[in-house]
């Protein structure tokens, strides 16, 4: 459609933007892009057409309108690639840069770029143009050099013949040394640019194109599945936030109030024993400070009263004066010695109980968000107790009133008699008197008692603040545990199943359907394949699922998001990747295919045909690294029995099926598992990761036996439900005459009905080592010995 142009030069070239669409029938207009078309009489409606006339390709020199200069002309074909494509050549580079071009096209299309050029080598003009499309655009290039008429193609060129343009192009980026470069399908995730320089293999456009779109694809279904595994994530982390709220909030309510009654008690006792303390202590600061209170007293510089320098006597309202100023002197001095002798008892007290409980308070006060924190005030006023107490002559106290009465008559007597003068003799005088009429018992007796009647006031305070404090805090805890049930049991599911749908369209993008082999087990919920190779992994194994119902889809989905979401463990069996059959069972089912790592056999079919023992003990310890790491992780199995144990070719251990595994905060508390491995609370839905050390107790046993008979007590179960009530009623395993005695002391210690009793892993495991070097070296020794041998 387009006509044969004559070679010109790149400055005086004025071709416009061309566009190719679908149309009915054919015809040609200039119009702006995506704007509205001009009114402009054009060549090619004068008459009939085979090619496009050359004047209504090219912008005219004259033209002063911008528009017209702007405007593409738009060519309707009736063609069928045309209902989902469009063709658009870019104008002359002299009208508008190719990057403007792009950068009206990328928003709303797919761009399949196409780069054709008709000599050796690029320009300078052409090199800058490329950099500036790969400065500001990521796509690959088809480039294409089109073969002058009267040459014949040659053969290809070798690696060491490789044209000008092709460096030219590895220089600029475009190209890979060590890619061929020629279209070959590969498995890399990004499409790569591509040379053609012969006629003949221009066909590679079309493979060029599948490429570069199924990467767009792959790179979109990426992006929605980092959305999806994100939002998830977010979801699990909120869950176990809300679980730990409502585990650890009522234990930090508990412990905050036995802490203060304990701090409160232990100060009582202090306020009561100190009594007798206060009363000694008192008499010995009076006789040691005596002196230097008198000496201070004789010393004293009054405030506020005028003495005369020559000795003259003053009037009584100055002598009262004087007098309640050395007895403030006393008492000051005297409130600091008891102050202290009371705090260094409290301080002991602040660190042994203070820094938990503080903390504590601080934690629940932070989740009300509340911005006066009452009760770590009264919590305080508690501590402060010791600092307020006051000896004072204004106490109440008979003392107080005796020695007033005291001061009173010497008042009157000075006031019968001339006014004193106010010498040093009588400061010291008066001092003196002052510190004989206090009564050391009446003194300790009043500061215990101003002690005890501020803890008591502070403590009522606290027990009053904190039940408000807990029932603000049990109203929100209904509210997080609605919404703790609505992430576990709705949002999050959803979530996963999103996640396993983009997650499997990525993977089949990249990797295709896997093919069914031959099938090499079947369990509850789904059948296992052989599958040769897949995405690079050979040989595989394929487990075919199909979810019944809405649960076993959220189920499945969460249990590939766990397994995708944990990191490489040798302990674990990996997985390889998930694709979503549509059309199993001939379109009457959707199944999810689960792609991963093949191993040898499992654990219930190598003891059947015979392990040895250091090679048993050694299974037992990859399953407890597995377990561990599994924990470590969040997680809970829930299901270790022995098919879910395999064994590559060396016969070390690797954990599979996690299609019951679950964060503890995940956990509905369904009733899951396999009945002889079920530890008792699972029964009652409240259970924890002990779960899995009461499975492995039971798994140990097989292990330890060397078979797989069953246990009598189970042996002799006629249903589940039998097997479930002897099991709650303490039914295990029985010891049989091969068990060493740590051995069997292990399994009892796992399989313990108390789930606190039963050991961490992380003690298991190196107890474990020591049972196989001990047992395994004694065998090693004497080789004719057996397990039964070692007791």
């Amino acid at each position: 459609m387009l006509p044969a142009t004559r070679p010109g030069s790149e400055d005086s070239c004025k071709l416009r933007r061309l566009r190719f669409t679908y149309g009915t029938q054919t015809r040609v207009s200039l119009a702006l892009p995506g704007q509205y078309e001009l009114v402009h009489t054009l060549a090619a409606h004068q008459g009939s057409w085979e090619t496009i006339p050359e004047e209504d390709l090219e912008v005219r020199g004259d033209s002063k309108d911008a528009a017209h200069v702007l405007a593409e002309l738009e060519v309707t074909v009736h063609h069928a690639l045309l209902k989902e494509v469009d063709i658009v050549v870019a104008p002359c580079q002299g009208l508008r840069p190719t990057v403007d071009v792009l950068g009206d096209l990328v928003n709303d299309f797919l761009p399949v770029i196409t780069y054709a050029l008709h000599k050796g080598e690029l320009s300078q003009r052409d090199e800058q143009e490329l950099q500036e499309i790969r400065k500001y655009f990521s796509f690959p290039i088809f480039f294409f050099k089109v073969p002058k008429m009267e040459i014949i193609d040659s053969a290809p060129r070798t690696e060491s013949e490789r044209s000008p343009l092709y460096r030219q192009l590895v220089d600029l980026g475009y190209l890979s040394a060590t890619h061929c470069n020629c279209g070959a399908p590969g498995q890399a995730t990004k499409a790569l640019s591509m040379l053609v320089e012969q006629s003949e293999k221009l066909r590679h456009l079309s493979t060029f194109s599948h490429q570069l779109l199924q990467a767009r694809l792959v790179d979109a279904a990426t992006a929605l599945n980092l959305v999806h595994c994100h939002c998830l994530d977010i979801f699990i982390n909120q869950a176990f936030d809300m679980q730990r709220d409502l585990q650890i909030t009522p234990k930090r309510l508990e412990y905050t109030r036995k802490k203060e009654n304990e701090l409160y008690e232990s100060l009582m006792n202090i306020a009561n024993r100190k009594q007798e303390e206060m009363k000694d202590m008192i008499v010995e600061t009076l006789n040691t400070m005596k002196e230097e209170l008198l000496e201070d007293a004789t010393n004293m510089e009054f405030k506020d009263v005028i003495i005369p320098e020559n000795g003259e006597a003053v009037g009584t309202r100055e002598i009262k004066c004087c007098i309640r100023q050395i007895q403030e002197l006393i008492i000051s001095r005297l409130n600091q010695a008891v102050a202290n002798k009371l705090i260094s008892s409290v301080d002991y007290l602040r660190e042994s109980f203070v820094g938990t409980l503080e903390r504590c308070l601080q934690s629940l006060e932070k989740s009300q968000d509340i911005s006066v924190h009452i009760t770590s005030n009264y919590l305080k006023q508690i501590l402060n107790a010791a600092y307020h107490v006051e000896v004072t002559f204004h106490s109440g106290s008979s003392v107080t009133r005796m020695l007033w009465e005291q001061i009173k008559q010497i008042i009157q007597r000075i006031a019968w008699v001339s006014p004193p003068a106010v010498t040093l003799e009588w400061k010291r005088k008066v001092a003196q008197d002052a510190i004989e009429s206090l009564s050391a018992s009446k003194l300790a007796k009043s500061i215990c008692s101003q002690f005890r009647t501020r803890l008591n006031s502070s403590h009522e305070a606290f027990a009053a603040s904190l039940r408000q404090l807990e029932a603000g805090h049990s109203g929100r805890l209904e509210k997080t545990e609605d919404l703790w049930l609505k992430v576990r049991k709705d949002h999050a599911p959803r979530l996963a199943r999103l996640s396993l749908e983009s997650r499997s369209l990525q993977d089949v993008l990249l990797h295709g359907k896997p093919k069914l082999g031959q099938e090499l087990g079947r369990g509850q919920y789904g059948v296992v394949y052989l599958c040769d190779n897949w995405g690079g992994h050979f040989p595989c194994a394929l487990k075919s699922v199909v979810p019944p119902d809405e649960k076993h889809w959220n189920d499945l989905a969460l249990e590939f998001h766990y397994m995708r979401s944990l990191p490489k463990h040798e302990r674990l069996v990996d997985l390889h990747g998930s694709v979503i059959d549509y059309s199993y069972g001939g379109g009457s089912s959707i199944a999810v295919l689960l792609i991963m790592e093949r191993l040898h056999r499992d654990l219930y079919t190598g003891l059947k045909a015979g392990l040895s023992l250091e090679t048993r003990l050694q299974i037992a310890l990859d399953v407890v690294e597995g377990i561990r790491f599994l924990h470590s992780q969040g997680l809970v199995h829930r299901d270790i029995k022995l098919k879910n144990v395999l064994l590559d070719k060396q016969n070390r251990a690797k954990i599979t099926d996690l299609g019951f595994c679950k964060p503890e905060a995940m956990m509905s508390g369904s009733i899951v598992g396999t009945p002889i491995h079920m530890a008792p609370e699972l029964f009652t839905g409240k259970y924890d990761n002990s779960v899995d050390v009461y499975a492995f107790g039971i798994l140990f046993w097989y292990i330890c036996s060397g078979s797989v008979k069953l246990p009598e007590a189970f042996e002799r179960c006629a249903s589940k439900d039998h097997l479930w009530n002897n099991v709650r009623k303490g039914a295990r395993p029985e010891r049989l005459p091969v068990f060493d005695e740590e051995c069997w002391q292990l399994m009892e210690a796992c399989w313990d009905g108390d789930p606190p009793k039963r050991p961490l892993l992380g003690i298991v495991q190196p107890m474990l080592r020591g049972i196989m070097d001990r047992l395994c070296k004694s065998s090693f020794e004497q080789p004719n010995r057996g397990l039964e041998d070692s007791i």
